[in-house]
Protein backbone atom coordinates (compact mmCIF):
# COMPACT_ATOMS: atom_id res chain seq x y z
CA UNK A 1 0.00 0.00 0.00
CA UNK A 2 1.36 3.42 -0.97
CA UNK A 3 2.37 5.67 1.91
CA UNK A 4 0.20 8.77 2.47
CA UNK A 5 1.60 12.07 1.22
CA UNK A 6 1.30 15.24 3.31
CA UNK A 7 4.34 17.36 2.67
CA UNK A 8 5.53 20.94 2.18
CA UNK A 9 8.76 22.91 1.87
CA UNK A 10 9.09 23.25 5.65
CA UNK A 11 9.19 19.47 5.91
CA UNK A 12 12.16 19.55 3.54
CA UNK A 13 13.92 22.09 5.79
CA UNK A 14 13.57 19.76 8.77
CA UNK A 15 14.17 16.54 6.85
CA UNK A 16 10.82 15.05 7.88
CA UNK A 17 7.94 13.52 5.95
CA UNK A 18 4.91 15.13 7.59
CA UNK A 19 4.46 18.63 9.10
CA UNK A 20 3.71 17.19 12.54
CA UNK A 21 5.99 17.80 15.52
CA UNK A 22 5.73 16.23 18.96
CA UNK A 23 5.69 19.00 21.58
CA UNK A 24 8.68 18.74 23.89
CA UNK A 25 6.78 18.25 27.13
CA UNK A 26 8.55 17.93 30.47
CA UNK A 27 6.84 16.46 33.57
CA UNK A 28 10.06 15.01 34.93
CA UNK A 29 10.92 13.43 31.60
CA UNK A 30 7.90 11.12 31.68
CA UNK A 31 5.84 12.94 29.04
CA UNK A 32 8.31 12.63 26.16
CA UNK A 33 10.58 9.66 26.84
CA UNK A 34 13.01 8.46 24.13
CA UNK A 35 10.66 5.69 22.98
CA UNK A 36 7.86 8.17 22.23
CA UNK A 37 10.20 10.68 20.58
CA UNK A 38 11.71 8.01 18.35
CA UNK A 39 8.30 6.57 17.46
CA UNK A 40 7.04 9.95 16.23
CA UNK A 41 10.19 10.51 14.20
CA UNK A 42 10.03 6.99 12.75
CA UNK A 43 6.40 7.62 11.75
CA UNK A 44 7.42 10.64 9.67
CA UNK A 45 7.13 13.53 12.12
CA UNK A 46 9.71 15.14 14.40
CA UNK A 47 9.90 13.90 17.98
CA UNK A 48 11.09 16.38 20.61
CA UNK A 49 12.56 15.44 23.99
CA UNK A 50 11.27 17.62 26.83
CA UNK A 51 14.36 17.89 29.03
CA UNK A 52 13.70 20.83 31.33
CA UNK A 53 14.48 19.84 34.92
CA UNK A 54 16.68 16.92 33.85
CA UNK A 55 20.38 16.93 34.60
CA UNK A 56 22.89 17.44 31.78
CA UNK A 57 23.93 13.81 32.18
CA UNK A 58 20.36 12.50 31.91
CA UNK A 59 19.70 14.75 28.94
CA UNK A 60 22.73 13.30 27.15
CA UNK A 61 21.64 9.75 27.99
CA UNK A 62 18.20 10.39 26.49
CA UNK A 63 19.66 11.88 23.33
CA UNK A 64 21.81 8.76 22.92
CA UNK A 65 18.78 6.53 23.49
CA UNK A 66 16.75 8.32 20.81
CA UNK A 67 19.64 7.87 18.39
CA UNK A 68 19.75 4.18 19.23
CA UNK A 69 16.08 3.89 18.28
CA UNK A 70 15.99 6.03 15.14
CA UNK A 71 18.21 7.80 12.63
CA UNK A 72 15.46 10.31 11.80
CA UNK A 73 15.48 14.02 12.85
CA UNK A 74 14.50 14.82 16.44
CA UNK A 75 15.00 17.64 18.91
CA UNK A 76 15.31 18.84 22.50
CA UNK A 77 13.05 21.32 24.30
CA UNK A 78 14.15 23.37 27.31
CA UNK A 79 12.68 26.17 29.38
CA UNK A 80 14.89 29.26 29.28
CA UNK A 81 13.24 31.49 31.88
CA UNK A 82 14.02 35.11 31.12
CA UNK A 83 12.30 36.45 34.23
CA UNK A 84 12.97 34.54 37.40
CA UNK A 85 13.03 35.64 40.99
CA UNK A 86 16.44 35.76 42.61
CA UNK A 87 17.00 32.59 44.57
CA UNK A 88 19.53 30.19 46.00
CA UNK A 89 21.21 27.98 43.37
CA UNK A 90 20.04 24.71 44.91
CA UNK A 91 16.65 23.18 45.66
CA UNK A 92 17.41 22.85 49.39
CA UNK A 93 18.57 26.47 49.43
CA UNK A 94 15.33 27.66 47.83
CA UNK A 95 13.34 25.53 50.26
CA UNK A 96 15.05 27.26 53.18
CA UNK A 97 14.33 30.66 51.62
CA UNK A 98 10.65 29.72 51.42
CA UNK A 99 10.62 28.60 55.04
CA UNK A 100 12.15 31.87 56.21
CA UNK A 101 10.64 34.43 53.83
CA UNK A 102 7.25 32.88 53.12
CA UNK A 103 6.30 30.95 56.28
CA UNK A 104 2.58 31.02 55.46
CA UNK A 105 3.19 29.29 52.11
CA UNK A 106 5.61 26.80 53.66
CA UNK A 107 3.10 25.98 56.39
CA UNK A 108 0.26 25.56 53.91
CA UNK A 109 2.07 22.90 51.89
CA UNK A 110 3.04 21.05 55.07
CA UNK A 111 -0.63 21.20 56.12
CA UNK A 112 -1.76 19.87 52.73
CA UNK A 113 0.67 16.96 53.05
CA UNK A 114 -0.89 16.10 56.43
CA UNK A 115 -4.47 16.57 55.23
CA UNK A 116 -3.95 14.29 52.25
CA UNK A 117 -2.28 11.71 54.52
CA UNK A 118 1.02 11.81 52.64
CA UNK A 119 4.49 10.92 53.90
CA UNK A 120 7.18 13.60 54.07
CA UNK A 121 9.35 13.30 50.96
CA UNK A 122 11.57 15.53 48.86
CA UNK A 123 12.88 15.38 45.28
CA UNK A 124 16.25 13.65 45.06
CA UNK A 125 17.92 16.25 42.85
CA UNK A 126 19.07 19.78 43.72
CA UNK A 127 18.17 21.28 40.33
CA UNK A 128 16.68 24.76 40.16
CA UNK A 129 15.36 25.58 36.67
CA UNK A 130 17.05 28.90 35.93
CA UNK A 131 19.20 30.29 33.14
CA UNK A 132 22.44 29.03 34.71
CA UNK A 133 21.06 25.49 34.78
CA UNK A 134 19.74 25.82 31.22
CA UNK A 135 23.12 26.93 29.90
CA UNK A 136 24.69 23.71 31.20
CA UNK A 137 22.10 21.60 29.39
CA UNK A 138 22.48 23.71 26.24
CA UNK A 139 26.15 22.71 26.19
CA UNK A 140 25.00 19.10 25.89
CA UNK A 141 22.59 20.00 23.07
CA UNK A 142 25.44 21.66 21.13
CA UNK A 143 27.95 18.94 21.92
CA UNK A 144 25.55 16.25 20.71
CA UNK A 145 24.69 18.23 17.56
CA UNK A 146 20.96 17.78 18.08
CA UNK A 147 19.12 18.58 14.79
CA UNK A 148 16.31 20.67 16.36
CA UNK A 149 16.13 22.82 19.49
CA UNK A 150 12.96 24.42 20.88
CA UNK A 151 12.73 26.98 23.66
CA UNK A 152 9.42 26.14 25.35
CA UNK A 153 9.79 29.30 27.44
CA UNK A 154 12.14 32.23 27.07
CA UNK A 155 14.67 33.51 24.53
CA UNK A 156 16.80 31.00 22.59
CA UNK A 157 19.15 33.67 21.18
CA UNK A 158 22.04 32.51 23.40
CA UNK A 159 22.11 29.28 21.38
CA UNK A 160 21.53 30.62 17.87
CA UNK A 161 25.10 31.41 16.71
CA UNK A 162 26.50 28.05 17.82
CA UNK A 163 23.41 26.12 16.76
CA UNK A 164 23.23 27.59 13.28
CA UNK A 165 26.96 27.00 12.80
CA UNK A 166 26.27 23.25 12.95
CA UNK A 167 23.01 23.28 11.00
CA UNK A 168 20.65 23.13 13.97
CA UNK A 169 17.07 24.37 13.47
CA UNK A 170 15.94 26.54 16.37
CA UNK A 171 12.34 27.26 17.37
CA UNK A 172 10.96 29.80 19.83
CA UNK A 173 7.54 29.41 21.42
CA UNK A 174 5.22 32.41 21.73
CA UNK A 175 1.76 32.98 23.12
CA UNK A 176 1.39 36.50 21.75
CA UNK A 177 2.15 38.47 18.62
CA UNK A 178 4.53 40.73 20.54
CA UNK A 179 6.64 37.84 21.75
CA UNK A 180 6.56 36.19 18.32
CA UNK A 181 8.10 39.32 16.82
CA UNK A 182 10.82 39.21 19.48
CA UNK A 183 11.51 35.59 18.61
CA UNK A 184 11.84 36.46 14.93
CA UNK A 185 14.27 39.29 15.72
CA UNK A 186 16.40 36.87 17.73
CA UNK A 187 16.92 34.82 14.56
CA UNK A 188 14.89 31.66 15.15
CA UNK A 189 14.18 29.38 12.19
CA UNK A 190 10.50 29.07 13.11
CA UNK A 191 8.06 30.50 15.63
CA UNK A 192 5.76 28.17 17.54
CA UNK A 193 2.55 30.15 18.02
CA UNK A 194 0.73 28.51 20.91
CA UNK A 195 -2.88 29.29 21.73
CA UNK A 196 -4.18 29.30 25.28
CA UNK A 197 -5.98 25.98 24.69
CA UNK A 198 -2.61 24.23 25.02
CA UNK A 199 -1.49 22.31 28.07
CA UNK A 200 1.47 23.36 30.20
CA UNK A 201 2.83 26.91 30.27
CA UNK A 202 0.53 28.92 28.06
CA UNK A 203 -0.63 32.44 27.30
CA UNK A 204 -4.01 34.14 27.04
CA UNK A 205 -4.77 34.33 23.29
CA UNK A 206 -6.72 31.53 21.60
CA UNK A 207 -5.26 29.58 18.68
CA UNK A 208 -7.62 30.76 15.93
CA UNK A 209 -6.92 34.50 16.34
CA UNK A 210 -3.26 33.98 17.28
CA UNK A 211 -2.01 31.93 14.32
CA UNK A 212 -2.96 34.29 11.45
CA UNK A 213 -1.72 37.33 13.36
CA UNK A 214 1.64 35.69 14.03
CA UNK A 215 1.88 34.45 10.42
CA UNK A 216 1.43 38.03 9.21
CA UNK A 217 3.73 39.54 11.83
CA UNK A 218 6.76 37.28 11.34
CA UNK A 219 6.56 36.46 7.60
CA UNK A 220 8.50 34.95 5.92
CA UNK A 221 9.63 33.08 9.07
CA UNK A 222 7.66 29.80 9.22
CA UNK A 223 5.02 29.44 11.92
CA UNK A 224 4.25 26.20 13.76
CA UNK A 225 0.73 26.11 15.22
CA UNK A 226 0.08 24.79 18.73
CA UNK A 227 -2.86 24.60 21.10
CA UNK A 228 -6.09 22.65 20.68
CA UNK A 229 -4.87 20.43 17.84
CA UNK A 230 -5.68 16.78 18.40
CA UNK A 231 -6.86 15.31 15.10
CA UNK A 232 -6.65 15.80 11.34
CA UNK A 233 -9.30 18.51 11.39
CA UNK A 234 -7.11 20.58 13.68
CA UNK A 235 -4.05 20.02 11.49
CA UNK A 236 -5.99 21.06 8.37
CA UNK A 237 -7.31 24.15 10.16
CA UNK A 238 -3.80 25.15 11.29
CA UNK A 239 -2.46 24.82 7.75
CA UNK A 240 -5.39 26.87 6.45
CA UNK A 241 -4.54 29.62 8.94
CA UNK A 242 -1.07 29.87 7.42
CA UNK A 243 1.00 27.60 9.67
CA UNK A 244 3.65 25.41 8.04
CA UNK A 245 3.45 22.67 10.68
CA UNK A 246 1.75 21.74 13.93
CA UNK A 247 3.12 21.20 17.45
CA UNK A 248 1.06 18.54 19.20
CA UNK A 249 1.37 17.59 22.85
CA UNK A 250 -1.76 16.39 24.64
CA UNK A 251 -2.78 13.86 21.98
CA UNK A 252 0.55 12.10 22.55
CA UNK A 253 0.26 12.12 26.34
CA UNK A 254 -2.10 9.16 25.98
CA UNK A 255 0.22 7.31 23.59
CA UNK A 256 1.26 3.88 24.81
CA UNK A 257 4.91 4.96 24.73
CA UNK A 258 4.26 7.99 26.95
CA UNK A 259 5.39 7.38 30.53
CA UNK A 260 3.12 9.67 32.53
CA UNK A 261 1.32 7.70 35.23
CA UNK A 262 -1.74 5.66 34.31
CA UNK A 263 -3.86 7.78 36.65
CA UNK A 264 -2.87 10.92 34.76
CA UNK A 265 -3.68 9.30 31.41
CA UNK A 266 -7.05 8.34 32.88
CA UNK A 267 -7.66 11.97 33.93
CA UNK A 268 -7.06 13.04 30.32
CA UNK A 269 -9.17 10.30 28.74
CA UNK A 270 -12.09 10.49 31.16
CA UNK A 271 -12.45 14.26 31.57
CA UNK A 272 -13.93 17.02 29.45
CA UNK A 273 -12.20 20.15 28.20
CA UNK A 274 -13.42 22.23 31.13
CA UNK A 275 -11.46 20.07 33.55
CA UNK A 276 -8.18 21.56 32.28
CA UNK A 277 -7.76 25.15 33.42
CA UNK A 278 -5.02 27.73 33.75
CA UNK A 279 -3.45 28.21 37.17
CA UNK A 280 -0.24 29.57 38.69
CA UNK A 281 -0.37 27.10 41.58
CA UNK A 282 2.24 24.68 40.24
CA UNK A 283 5.06 26.93 39.04
CA UNK A 284 4.18 30.57 39.64
CA UNK A 285 3.56 30.95 35.89
CA UNK A 286 0.34 30.26 34.01
CA UNK A 287 -0.01 26.52 33.39
CA UNK A 288 -3.03 24.71 31.93
CA UNK A 289 -3.44 21.52 33.91
CA UNK A 290 -6.00 19.10 35.27
CA UNK A 291 -7.87 20.71 38.15
CA UNK A 292 -7.12 18.20 40.87
CA UNK A 293 -7.65 18.48 44.62
CA UNK A 294 -4.31 20.23 45.17
CA UNK A 295 -5.28 23.10 42.86
CA UNK A 296 -8.74 23.30 44.40
CA UNK A 297 -7.36 23.37 47.95
CA UNK A 298 -4.88 26.13 47.13
CA UNK A 299 -7.48 28.26 45.38
CA UNK A 300 -9.95 27.80 48.24
CA UNK A 301 -7.29 28.98 50.69
CA UNK A 302 -6.96 32.21 48.71
CA UNK A 303 -3.18 32.35 49.22
CA UNK A 304 -1.30 34.25 46.51
CA UNK A 305 1.21 32.16 44.58
CA UNK A 306 4.92 32.91 44.75
CA UNK A 307 7.10 33.70 41.77
CA UNK A 308 9.14 30.99 40.10
CA UNK A 309 11.33 29.20 41.20
CA UNK A 310 9.94 29.43 44.74
CA UNK A 311 6.40 28.31 43.86
CA UNK A 312 7.75 25.50 41.70
CA UNK A 313 10.10 24.16 44.40
CA UNK A 314 7.34 24.47 47.01
CA UNK A 315 4.89 22.36 44.99
CA UNK A 316 7.52 19.88 43.85
CA UNK A 317 7.99 18.95 47.50
CA UNK A 318 4.27 18.21 47.68
CA UNK A 319 4.52 16.23 44.43
CA UNK A 320 7.36 14.15 45.86
CA UNK A 321 5.22 13.26 48.86
CA UNK A 322 2.23 12.37 46.67
CA UNK A 323 4.39 10.26 44.37
CA UNK A 324 5.90 8.34 47.27
CA UNK A 325 2.36 7.53 48.43
CA UNK A 326 1.23 6.50 44.94
CA UNK A 327 -1.29 9.39 44.95
CA UNK A 328 -0.75 10.29 41.30
CA UNK A 329 -4.15 11.96 41.27
CA UNK A 330 -2.55 14.76 43.31
CA UNK A 331 0.41 15.57 41.05
CA UNK A 332 0.75 18.09 38.25
CA UNK A 333 -0.90 16.85 35.06
CA UNK A 334 -0.40 19.55 32.40
CA UNK A 335 -2.66 18.89 29.42
CA UNK A 336 -4.74 20.95 27.02
CA UNK A 337 -8.41 21.42 26.29
CA UNK A 338 -8.13 18.93 23.43
CA UNK A 339 -8.29 16.31 26.21
CA UNK A 340 -12.06 16.33 25.75
CA UNK A 341 -11.57 14.78 22.30
CA UNK A 342 -9.34 11.91 23.43
CA UNK A 343 -11.00 8.60 24.33
CA UNK A 344 -8.37 5.84 24.21
CA UNK A 345 -4.66 5.15 24.42
CA UNK A 346 -2.92 4.12 21.19
CA UNK A 347 0.61 3.51 19.90
CA UNK A 348 2.30 6.70 18.72
CA UNK A 349 2.58 5.28 15.21
CA UNK A 350 -1.20 4.88 15.04
CA UNK A 351 -1.74 8.41 16.36
CA UNK A 352 0.55 9.74 13.65
CA UNK A 353 -1.16 7.69 10.93
CA UNK A 354 -4.60 8.92 12.04
CA UNK A 355 -3.42 12.54 12.14
CA UNK A 356 -2.07 12.30 8.59
CA UNK A 357 -5.08 10.40 7.23
CA UNK A 358 -7.51 12.71 9.01
CA UNK A 359 -5.82 15.80 7.59
CA UNK A 360 -5.96 14.43 4.04
CA UNK A 361 -9.59 13.38 4.46
CA UNK A 362 -10.57 16.81 5.74
CA UNK A 363 -8.74 18.65 2.97
CA UNK A 364 -10.48 16.38 0.45
CA UNK A 365 -13.85 16.95 2.14
CA UNK A 366 -13.47 20.71 1.91
CA UNK A 367 -12.45 20.47 -1.73
CA UNK A 368 -15.41 18.17 -2.45
CA UNK A 369 -18.14 19.93 -0.48
CA UNK A 370 -17.30 23.59 -0.91
CA UNK A 371 -17.92 25.49 -4.09
CA UNK A 372 -15.75 28.56 -4.56
CA UNK A 373 -14.46 30.97 -7.21
CA UNK A 374 -13.28 34.54 -7.60
CA UNK A 375 -15.86 35.22 -10.33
Amino acid sequence: MARAVLHNAFCDELGIEYPIILAGMGVGGRATPPALVAAVSEAGGAGILGCSGLSPEETRRRIHEVRRLTDKPFGVDLLLPAKIAGSAPTRSGVREEIRQRYPEHYAMVRAMIREFGLPEAYPEDEIVVNIEYAEKVLEVVVDEKVPIFAAGLGDPSILIPRGHAQGMKIFGLSGSVRNAVRQKKSGVDAVIAQGTEAGGHTGAVATFPLIPQVVDAVAPTPVIAAGGIGDGRGVAAALALGAQAVWIGTAFLVAEECEIYAENKRQILDSDSESFRVTKVWTGKTVRTFQNDVVKAWEQAGLKTLDTPHQRILLEDLTASATKAGRYDLILNPAGQVSGMLKQSKPAKQIMEELVAGTIEDLNRINRDLRYSFG
